[in-house]
């Protein structure tokens, strides 16, 4: 227990070297992202992430693992949500923690050799194996947390996406306007059939007319979220019509044998507006 006392000590005597070392030794034609940043003040929160790493390291020998990750599992957290190391590819972090381990494998070699007599070739590979061991560890829980956040920030940019691809645009008089355009996939017609219900109940629309004219292809399932979309919007007290749908469409819809006949359509937005629908 003394020797891993001893040990932890001299590693954490080394903090400061072990920082400025590794980023001394920065490849700057290899790296991206926060490795290759010039901004001093991202550079100093780098190094200091860094050296706050070299603090919790040598406690992995004095405490039991679960203890040891109890402490650092703030740090892990941290580095995996940072914005900087977000947008630094993944291939490179994992790098940059190999070159942190071959530190540590270095100066425990020192370490052993200042202290050959006292220090069995067991312990000496139970120490290395125990140090990689943890360092494969803390790259996989970074990088999955990295992973965790950058999944989070695409389903806000898609639920964005998905709510600016099905406005509603109010007319006169409790009427409203769904211009849809592109392609509707079952995710996207899922998430107009939601945004529409939601945004026509909270501004009190009477009459919806969905505009399909700028819509090229719809298969069978999009079809029917469309006639689950007509439904709903009667159960809520809301009128709708089909306006606009293209020829072609309407071909598809007729070889799929879609039945449109009982939904009111039109060929146009001012027809709706004027009441002919055929």
């Amino acid at each position: 227990m003394e020797t891993n006392q001893a040990l932890h000590d001299f590693l954490l005597q080394k903090a400061e070297v072990l920082t400025e070392d590794w980023y001394n030794t920065l490849n700057q034609h290899d790296v991206s992202g926060v490795y290759a940043a010039q901004d001093k003040e991202i550079i100093n929160h780098l190094k200091a992430q860094n050296y706050e790493f070299h603090k919790y390291m040598p406690q992995l020998f004095i405490l039991d693992r679960d203890q040891f990750f109890k402490n650092i599992t703030g740090w892990i957290i941290g580095i995996g949500r940072d914005p900087h190391h977000l947008e630094t590819p993944t291939h490179e972090i994992i790098r940059e923690f190999m070159r942190v381990r071959e530190q540590y494998l270095d100066f425990l070699e020192e370490f052993i050799l200042q202290h050959e007599a006292s220090i069995s070739r067991e312990l000496e590979n139970e120490w290395k194996r125990l140090l990689i061991e943890v360092f494969d560890e803390i790259m996989y829980k970074v990088t999955e947390e990295k992973s965790n956040q950058l999944n989070k920030k695409i389903d806000h940019q898609r639920t964005v996406i998905n709510e600016l691809s099905s406005p509603l645009i109010q007319l006169s008089n409790e009427r409203a306007l769904l211009p849809l355009v592109g392609n509707i996939d079952t995710e996207r017609a899922t998430a107009i059939l939601e945004n529409t219900l939601k945004n026509c109940t909270e501004e009190n629309i009477d009459v919806l007319y969905i505009d399909l004219s700028g819509v090229y292809l719809v298969d069978t399932m999009v079809a029917q979220q469309i006639f689950q979309l007509i439904d709903s919007l009667q159960l809520i007290g809301v009128s709708s019509t089909v306006v606009g749908i293209r020829p072609e469409i309407a071909q598809t819809a007729v070889q799929l044998g879609v039945d449109f006949r009982n939904v009111t359509t039109t060929a146009t937005l001012s027809q709706a507006m004027a009441g002919q629908s055929f």
